[in-house]
């Protein structure tokens, strides 16, 4: 998702526009987006493509999704507005399954103080580069953009949680996760995926303890991001209690955040390894994995293992989105927490990721922590993981650092044996265990740095070269 600069101009990105409340994210910007958005669809589809559109519980989210019902009801188009809080996969597979466009008031798990607005196409996954190069061409003539309806209708409002728990209920083994009996910790993050989560639990019986249930704008004085840092009381609430599994989805539930039976974060590069395995074994699942080029080469080993191809895309779930659209995919997944299956949508859902894991777990009748050590035997090592994020001031340091970093032969007394340019340049180093990728981030002024290999010491040695 993309930024908006100081001065107030509107910048687009793969996943909308992101903005301070009350500076740069006001009536004017979000009319202008909105109305951009708008002759983008009428150009594309005419009028009778409807709108829907959602919100998360961020300051003022409601109010200016109302605003934005309201634009595109006056552009001449039928809109319908969720009646509450919405996820952001919720609304993007309704979009599908009502053959319409949406747009999502959300700025997923960043600070409290901002929103966006994504712009999810009626296909229900991330708009495309070549959709979002048009709207930013609409914003940019937003002068010469009118609209003269010939009829205008009133905005209606409507749950959509009854069609997605069915369609998750034709996914999802419930009878299974029931008798399994496996112990529940639900940590709400004050976030949308509360009343979906959980409740798709009770209504088929399965009991869930749960943690900060209530909405918040200021997200209890953290942040919406389901990580160790944010997920201290639900790991300590599972540390005293015995088999007991936890679960966390981002502000607008399309991430997802895993604790172990043992009280530890568990990667999302090792839920989407574990859930391969799970698919393709137990529900017997066929084609092929999609992870970026950020993603943990775990993931490669397992689906080799296992006879699925691999396509890998740039780092963003738009690319991902894109592959499982044009391919036969069981899972798509990256390494920042998102991921999607067959049969669903080519759209992140954290919800779905949480529910997957235990049916998994109701399948194999083991706990997650021993899945992971099975996952570590089969793969040969631990993946250690990190990134270090190199905060810049303007676009010519940045380039700098890419200039420098972009031909090197050694790294860290390692030799580089090959590279790959598809999204920034990744190094792959001479123990065969370790690569490194060097990007420049979509939506801030950072460098971004991925590493991966088999050792804390390799890790350090990788970090201090940077």
């Amino acid at each position: 998702m993309a930024n908006s600069d100081e001065s107030g101009s509107i910048r687009f990105g793969t996943d909308g526009w992101r903005a301070v409340v009350g500076k740069d994210f006001n009536e004017k910007n979000v009319a202008t987006v909105t109305s951009a958005i708008a002759r983008y669809v009428l150009e594309k589809d005419g009028i009778k493509k409807q709108f829907i559109i959602g919100y998360d519980p961020r300051n003022k989210a409601k109010e200016f999704a109302q605003y934005s019902a309201d634009i595109l009801s006056k552009a001449g188009f039928q809109v319908i507005l969720s009646d509450g809080v919405i996820p952001t996969p919720v609304l993007a597979y309704s979009a599908k399954y009502l053959n319409s466009n949406a747009i999502m008031f959300t700025a997923s798990h960043n600070p409290p103080e901002y929103l966006g607005i994504k712009f999810i196409p009626d296909y229900a996954g991330p708009a495309t580069s070549d959709i979002t190069n048009k709207i930013v061409d609409n914003i940019r003539r937003i002068e010469n953009i009118s609209f003269q309806p010939d009829k205008i209708f009133p905005v209606s409002l409507k749950s959509f949680k009854e069609d997605y728990f069915e369609h998750i209920e034709n996914i999802i083994d419930f009878e299974k996760i029931r008798e399994s009996g496996i112990q529940i910790v639900y940590d709400g993050l004050y976030s949308a995926s509360i009343g979906y989560f959980d409740e798709i639990l009770r209504r088929n019986e399965i009991n869930c303890e749960t943690l900060h249930m209530s909405y918040d704008p200021d997200f209890g004085g953290g942040m919406p991001e389901p990580k160790p840092q944010y997920l201290c009381e639900t790991i300590d609430l599972i540390a005293r209690r015995t088999n007991t599994i936890g679960f966390s989805n981002d502000g607008d539930g399309d991430r997802f955040g895993v604790i172990n039976e043992k009280a530890e974060f568990v990667s999302p590069n090792e839920i989407i390894a574990l859930l391969l395995k799970h698919l393709k074994k137990n529900k017997h699942y066929s084609g092929k994995l999609v992870k970026t080029v950020g993603a943990s080469r775990m993931l490669d080993i397992i689906a080799e293992k296992y006879d699925v191809e691999v396509i890998e895309t740039p780092v963003g779930f738009k690319w991902v989105g894109q592959a499982m659209r044009d391919n036969d995919v069981i899972i798509g997944g990256e390494e920042s927490g998102g991921l999607s299956i067959k049969g669903h949508i080519p759209e992140k859902d954290g919800i779905l990721a949480d529910l997957l894991v235990l049916e998994m777990l109701a399948y194999e009748q083991k706990p997650l922590w021993e899945l992971q050590e099975e996952l570590k035997h089969e793969t040969g090592c631990e993946f250690i993981n990190n990134r270090v994020d190199i905060k810049l001031e303007t676009k010519a340091q940045l380039q700098l650092l890419l200039d420098k970093y972009s031909g090197l032969k050694n790294i860290a007394g390692y030799r580089v044996k090959s590279r790959d340019t598809k999204d920034g340049v990744k190094y792959y180093l001479d123990d065969n265990r370790t690569w490194v990728l060097i990007r420049p981030s979509g939506t801030e002024p950072l460098l971004r740095i991925y590493f991966e290999t088999d050792s804390r010491e390799k890790a350090e040695e990788l970090k201090s070269f940077f």
